[in-house]
């Protein structure tokens, strides 16, 4: 094939010479012979005859259809002056003159060269005829070749067949092979014991050697076929084995020589696998690997090869412990057996006889179950040193999951084996546990900081049967077993699936897989299973769902009759002038919904789903490695921990209005949010952080994780949308959902935990996540301290005169200012609930928020006044019932929060001067601004000026202890 394209190539070539050789001039030899005298005769200065050249215009050089002619004559002026055409032809002529020298020059170049290339091209011309004749031959070769080569591959693959005939007879013949030889073994017996008595003779004393010989060479034999029962145990095979040692009484040095191949077998199969695995991830040949320690091998596995080899390591090793399994099995069988099998055939055994097999049974019996232990104790060692070889604290999730599930199978294994607890394993794995989950809890922190400082606290549409259960991380949970089992035992075969529960819970792993099987197969669950489908479209599962919402308000097929009728009053049995009608009643439901209800599917964020799954899976690694509970659980709760405090810094942090809300942060969530950022956040600087929450810098920075900053995509400014109260709710609500599913999962944590610790975790519930409601309370006054324009009131209050002689039959303008503002707010709240589900504990914090600010703002405003009267008390009354009774019609809030606060602060002008004694010690609620004005207003009215001078000490002395 090479000559093929070698000849293709030379064709080519000598096809472009040949065109080449054709495009030069034939005839450059017959130049005129006057001509060329004349170029001869004229001086040549080359550079003068460059210059020339150059001076050529470049048009004439364009392309060869350039008509030089006509370009010369549309060149001639108006007016010819001969002159001056003379001049400008002998300049032609020169530069005419100097071209044709430089191709005269180039072509007799050429002339010298074209013999030679014309001898080359003939030469390959005769190259190329030979080269054509050899690729004629080469083709015929390779036909004859390729008959030839069909046919032998024939024969190869009919030799193959025979060879796979031959070895299935090959394996037949040493059947018949073991037969023969448990003859001779009897044979080779009896004769030794004839040659033994007749041994004087000469001739019998060489026999006796002979058979001695013999015997030695069925031992080894015996002992290479005992060796391999250890991995692959079959019943027949083992039978004639143990036969033939108890012909040769010799069964102790066979469970001798038993234990001695079941410890070299786990060797040697554990370093098969694993540089197995080692050399195909070299991807040489290299023999340095197999004289390497198994323990220095095991350092070599890659990140990608460690799962399959681990688990090929040890179904290897299961197969071994089968054989172990199945060989205790066997003799326990026998020993059911009367009488036992240590007969010879053609008599039966002497008195001594079966002494000695009733001590060779005791001996096997404790032998095997001595071995037990041993034969674990190896399994554990070499897969210990596999699992330190490697450090996989940056494995995959998944990967490291399936590390944890096939241990805690081979640690059920080792239980059911001989009864240990498999504590070098347990080491093992806790180590690399310990190591990895760190790494990866860490990386976790990192990846919600992240996500925190990227959410805009969008609403993640769900379905409203949403549950953390149909997450595909928490799949664990719904299966039918105690969160300590092993995922091992639901391993069970189509055959297992038809037993009872009870029969389910009796079969031992040693039981399901001994005939078939193997318990470190990696079942690949069902897809289907798998996908989750939680997200909902536009925030509703379907447009039918959307029906079923209203379903309750617009169909009454369910209500009795009785309650169809129009409204009826129960205590007087009137009936109202105009009943609300069904359309009004839909609406007034509808708003209900959009405002309180909606679909009842949760509020929460996609940052809010990623920490769900997260938790799913510390709890999987947590259910599967008991170990490590209480590390997993510690970074479960940081996880909740970081989320609540990134929540409470941007949306709740606010020093102005933070000191204006007494009581807005508990004790215990301001106790909760000074843990957090003194064990969690890495503070920036000292000041970072302490204007609500007072702690110092973390000592241990590594452990900790820098305080999340707001994307600046969201913004918390614009009034029209109440100061980002749609993101402050989805926010807020996120929260309240991550910390119900919190509780949900709050019995299976404590299941898990270790006694010692479940302190922590009831006081993590107890002090953390039950504070998680209670930061609506922070967040939301901000909006309501916003939302009403509290000092437009002040101003107008101001300006309002109250010392009046008369008394009022109309309330005041700021009454009804007020009034509209909540009327405002109210027409927003209903905006921002059409495109986020405002929930009913939320309309009702912020309600309460503006009224209570409101009513504080009416006391700050009567505080202010300078001069008052009955009258002027009494309008304060007026105006204060007025904006009661407007104000209930827009809100559904009972009672309306700090009315006493007002009501009681507009009545104490009319104490006397003891009962105003007393009630400024009681009323603690109203600064000293405001009691001290409320004792000059009454001044001249009631009080006197020494009862003012006592009233004003009183103040001064509640205030004392506060300075």
């Amino acid at each position: 094939m090479d000559r093929l394209c070698f000849l293709e190539i030379f064709w080519r070539a000598v096809f472009f010479l040949r065109a080449s050789v054709s495009s030069l001039p034939t005839r450059v030899s017959q130049q005129p012979g006057e001509e060329m005298r004349e170029m001869r005769e004229q001086p040549i200065d080359p550079q003068a005859e460059q210059e020339i050249i150059n001076s050529i215009q470049e048009v004439y050089y364009s392309n060869d259809s350039f008509d030089m002619v006509q370009h010369e004559l549309e060149k001639l002026p108006p007016e010819l002056n001969l002159q001056e055409l003379e001049e400008y032809r002998d300049k032609l002529k020169r530069q005419q003159a100097a071209v044709k020298r430089v191709t005269l020059v180039t072509q007799c170049e050429w002339i010298s060269c074209f013999p030679q290339e014309l001898e080359r091209v003939t030469s390959l011309q005769t190259n190329l005829q030979l080269a054509a004749v050899i690729c004629t031959n080469a083709r015929r070769q390779l036909s004859i070749s390729k008959e030839d080569f069909t046919e032998a591959s024939l024969g190869l693959l009919a030799n193959q067949r025979r060879r796979h005939l031959l070895t299935g007879l090959l394996k037949s013949l040493r059947t018949i092979k073991t037969l023969v030889t448990f003859v001779s073994l009897s044979l080779c017996l009896e004769c030794q014991k004839a040659a033994s008595t007749f041994k004087h003779y000469s001739c019998i004393s060489e026999l006796n050697s002979k058979l001695q010989d013999t015997l030695e060479q069925i031992e080894e034999q015996l002992d290479v076929a005992l060796s391999k029962t250890c991995k692959h145990f079959d019943v027949s095979h083992y039978t004639r084995v143990q036969l033939a040692y108890t012909l040769l009484e010799k069964t102790q040095t066979a469970m001798d020589q038993l234990h001695m191949h079941f410890t070299q077998a786990i060797h040697n199969t554990v370093f098969q696998v694993v540089l197995g695995y080692v050399e195909l991830c070299a991807g040489n040949a290299d023999t340095k690997f197999q004289k390497m320690q198994y323990k220095d091998l095991c350092t070599h596995i890659t990140q990608d090869s460690y799962v399959p080899c681990l688990s090929d390591l040890c179904k290897a090793l299961w197969e071994v412990m089968l054989s172990y399994h199945r060989t205790m099995q066997w003799h326990e069988e026998q020993d059911k057996e009367e009488p036992p099998p240590t007969t010879v055939s053609q008599g039966s055994l002497s008195k001594s006889h079966t002494e000695e097999a009733v001590v060779d049974h005791s001996y096997v019996k404790k032998k095997l179950e001595h071995g037990l232990t041993r034969i674990w104790q190896e399994v554990q060692l070499k897969v210990k040193a596999y699992l330190l070889g490697t450090d996989m604290s940056n494995f995959k999730y998944d990967d490291f999951i399936v590390v944890l599930d096939v241990i805690s199978r081979l640690m059920q294994v080792g239980e059911e084996f001989c009864g240990s607890k498999s504590e070098l394993l347990q080491e093992s794995i806790k180590r690399q546990s310990v190591n990895y989950f760190k790494n990866y809890h860490r990386t976790r922190l990192e990846e919600l900081r992240m996500f925190l400082e990227n959410e805009t606290w969008e609403l993640c549409p769900v379905k409203s049967n949403f549950n953390i259960a149909q997450l595909h991380e928490f799949k664990f949970m719904g299966q039918s077993r105690s969160p300590s089992v092993s995922p091992s035992r639901q391993v069970l075969s189509s055959q297992d699936q038809v037993l009872s529960s009870k029969d389910q819970e009796v079969l031992s792993l040693f039981q399901h897989f001994s005939q078939e099987g193997n318990p470190f197969e990696r079942h690949i669950d069902n897809k289907d299973e798998e996908t989750e489908d939680v997200l909902a479209s536009n925030g509703y599962e379907s447009d039918e769902l959307e029906k079923c919402v209203y379903q309750d308000y617009d169909s009454d097929s369910d209500v009795p009759d009785e309650l169809k009728q129009d409204y009826v009053d129960e205590q007087t049995g009137d009936v109202p002038l105009k009943s609300a009608s069904r359309e009004t009643l839909r609406s007034r439901k509808k708003s209900d919904y959009s405002l309180n209800k909606g679909s009842n599917a949760p509020i929460l964020t996609n940052t809010t789903l990623n920490v769900i799954r997260l938790v799913g899976k510390y709890i999987q690694m947590m259910n599967i490695l008991k170990p490590i509970a209480f590390d997993v659980i510690h970074c479960v709760s940081q996880l909740f921990d970081y989320y609540l405090y990134a929540v409470y810094t941007f949306f709740g942090r606010n020093d102005m209005y933070e000191s204006s809300g007494p009581g807005l942060i508990s004790s215990r969530l301001r106790t909760t949010l000074n843990r957090i950022q003194e064990s969690l956040i890495q503070m920036d600087s000292l000041g970072e952080g302490s204007s609500t929450v007072h702690g110092g810098p973390g000592e241990d920075r590594k452990e900790k994780v820098p305080s999340p900053h707001l994307s600046q995509l969201v913004v918390l400014t614009a009034s029209e949308t109440l100061y980002g109260l749609a993101q402050r709710v989805v926010a807020t609500e996120s929260l309240v959902f991550l910390a119900e599913q919190f509780e949900f999962l709050q019995s299976h944590l404590d299941t898990m935990m270790p006694a010692a610790k479940k302190p922590f975790l009831q006081q993590f519930y107890s002090q953390t996540v039950s504070t998680a409601s209670e930061l609506r309370k922070p967040i939301y006054w901000v909006v309501a301290a916003k939302a009403l324009d509290y000092e437009q009131m002040l101003l107008l209050m101001a300006g309002v005169k109250w010392d009046i002689r008369e008394i009022m039959s109309q309330h005041n303008v700021y009454v009804d200012v007020l009034l509209k503002e909540f009327e405002e707010f109210n027409k927003r709240l209903g905006d921002v609930s059409r495109h986020v589900r405002v929930p009913l504990p939320v309309s009702n914090v912020l309600w309460e928020h503006c009224i209570r600010l409101a009513n504080r703002t009416l006391v700050e405003g009567y505080g202010n006044v300078k001069k008052c009267s009955n009258e002027g008390r009494a309008l304060m009354q007026l105006d204060f019932q007025q904006f009661l009774m407007k104000l209930e019609k827009l809100t559904d809030m009972r009672p309306i929060p700090d009315k006493d606060f007002v009501e009681t602060y507009i009545k104490a002008y009319y104490l006397t001067e003891n009962d105003m004694e007393q009630f400024i010690k009681n009323h603690r609620e109203y600064s000293m601004k405001q009691l001290a004005n409320l004792v000059n207003v009454c001044l001249g009215s009631h009080i006197n000026k020494k009862a003012r001078q006592k009233l004003l000490a009183a103040i001064d002395d509640i205030d004392r202890p506060k300075r």
